[in-house]
């Protein structure tokens, strides 16, 4: 798996996209909370 945040990987060709993906993750410490939402596009190259 290659994680990027550019629309291109370069020296790959996209050979078929996958569709919508998405993660979540909430971190709680010290009586604080943080939430990191991803989302991006799965291809396959």
């Amino acid at each position: 798996m290659i994680l990027s945040t550019t629309p291109t990987i370069e020296g790959h060709a996209i050979q078929e996209y996958k569709g919508v993906v998405t993660g979540e993750i909430i971190i709680g410490a010290n009586n604080s909370m943080l939430m990191v939402a991803t989302s991006g596009t799965a291809v396959v190259i």
